[in-house]
């Protein structure tokens, strides 16, 4: 994440006219891809640290884990925090402790240090992630220019995750590792430099009590489902972790239910998510993020174990769908200013369908690599044009007060999305056999089924929208 990669796709016009709304935007949209390069950009890295701080090879999980837990866990806690208490003041305070916790993870040379700084960092993206959303749904209307700016998010977001991979493996060959954390806190000086100028203050006029039993009950859930989760991935889904913690994390959001409709002030209001655009809108970007990373870590698994590409080299091949993921983010609001957020997102998800089939059958297939950029890069676009539609469906017909509990469970969704993604594909490519090759062509067909079906029943859940002038 140098500063010059995420600097480049904000040249588009900005969604505002004013200076102080430009630079404003930038800072949001800057904070937005820095956490999303920090999902990614250790992976490569992991054998390296292991060697150097002293984690064993089957703790080195947990350097990703710690990070991905707490990311998830807490964001619809810190998304109803935002509202309460204070937008700018949470995003503030959110990368300060990102930058703290980052050069404390870049210092560290024992293991322990390490992952108390990526719990300190994934605590910070949980805090960070739904206040700058909200933050940039209530600073501009609803409508064209929220779409773009949404658009422009989505876009550096998705290209995030990319970059950080290819980041990670520059970083680790050519620096350290370290460096990995260190870029960081250069981002987090810049933000909070621009930050207190340019960010306007936004919380809700009313101050309810926060509800502390829904809150403490659904941050467990969250984490007992995502550790679940990650564990499928790592190990298996016949682990005994992974499946008492995946129920532990259903009785815990069936306790979660109860509450909400017994206390007077719950944290996620009932009548919130039977609204179709959040009750449908959620799981279309849970299914979004799940499909898109899962074809990453599949192509992964493909290149590097049947074609023998290095890692450096994989993560340069990825590169093609970061672009197509930016050129979604800008067109997205485009589309959907045409079609309307609901078959924005069928058309991308159908679309991302089709660009995943022709994966199926790259083991026969001449020009294969050819196919594989091209292909790639279609599904970043269509991905990216399905998630700019759930967000901007999954945040409109909504009063101030409540976008950052509506930006707290679109995000989440997306945490969730690319934590679920990773295990079942992993499961698809285990349970066929058949070799690595014959796996992922199997698990690719399942994706494409998936994104296809998701799309034809979106396109009949989702609620209507007019476009806007």
């Amino acid at each position: 994440m140098t500063m010059n990669t995420f600097a480049a796709p904000v040249v588009a016009p900005a969604p505002a006219g004013g200076w102080r709304d430009r630079v404003a935007l930038l800072v949001l949209l800057t904070a937005s891809f820095t956490l999303a390069v920090d999902f990614s950009i250790l992976n490569v890295a992991l054998p390296r640290i292991g060697a150097e701080v002293g984690f064993g090879l089957a703790d080195l999980q947990w350097i990703g884990t710690a990070f991905a837990v707490c990311a998830a866990g807490f964001t619809l806690f810190f998304g109803r925090l935002a509202d309460l208490f204070g937008r700018r003041r949470q995003f503030l305070v959110g990368i300060a402790v990102l930058g703290v916790a980052s050069l404390a993870g870049g210092l560290a040379t024992t293991p322990w240090v390490l992952l108390v700084a990526r719990v300190a960092q994934g605590l910070a993206t949980a805090a960070v992630t739904p206040a700058a959303l909200s933050l940039l749904t209530t600073s501009f209307p609803e409508g064209r220019l929220r779409e773009r700016a949404l658009g422009l998010n989505g876009a550096l977001m998705a290209a995030g995750f990319t970059t950080g991979a290819i980041l990670g493996g520059l970083l680790t060959d050519l620096i350290s590792w370290r460096w990995a954390f260190f870029v960081n806190v250069v981002v987090a000086v810049v933000v909070l430099a621009a930050g207190p100028m340019v960010l306007r203050e936004n919380r809700s006029e009313q101050r309810p009590r926060l509800d502390a039993p829904g809150a403490i009950t659904v941050t467990l859930a969250l984490v007992a489902g995502v550790y679940g989760l990650t564990q499928a991935g790592q190990r298996s889904w016949s682990d005994p972790r992974c499946w008492g913690f995946l129920l532990a994390a259903t009785i815990l959001l069936a306790l979660f239910a109860g509450i909400e409709r017994r206390v007077a002030q719950p944290l996620v209001p009932p009548n919130l998510l039977r609204r179709r655009g959040i009750g449908w809108g959620n799981p279309a970007g849970v299914l979004a993020f799940a499909t898109e990373t899962s074809v990453v870590f599949l192509l992964t698994l493909y290149l590097q174990n049947v074609r023998g590409f290095t890692p450096l080299q994989t993560g340069l091949t990825f590169a093609v769908m970061g672009l197509g993921t930016v050129l979604g983010g800008v067109v997205g609001p485009r589309v959907i200013g045409a079609l309307g957020g609901k078959y924005a997102v069928a058309a991308g998800l159908v679309v991302q369908a089709a660009a995943t089939l022709p994966l199926v059958f790259l083991g026969s297939m001449p020009g294969w690599f050819a196919v594989l950029l091209v292909t790639t890069f279609a599904g970043g676009v269509a991905n990216l044009v399905a998630i700019v539609g759930f967000m901007v469906t999954a945040t409109s017909g909504l009063p101030d007060s409540e976008q950052g509990l509506a930006t707290g469970l679109a995000t989440m969704s997306q945490q969730v999305g690319i934590a679920l993604g990773t295990p079942i594909m992993s499961a698809v490519v285990t349970a066929v056999g058949g070799g690595v090759g014959h796996g992922v062509a199997t698990a690719l067909a399942v994706n494409a089924a998936a994104c296809l079906g998701a799309g034809l029943l979106f396109a009949v859940t989702l609620p209507g929208a007019t476009s806007r002038a």
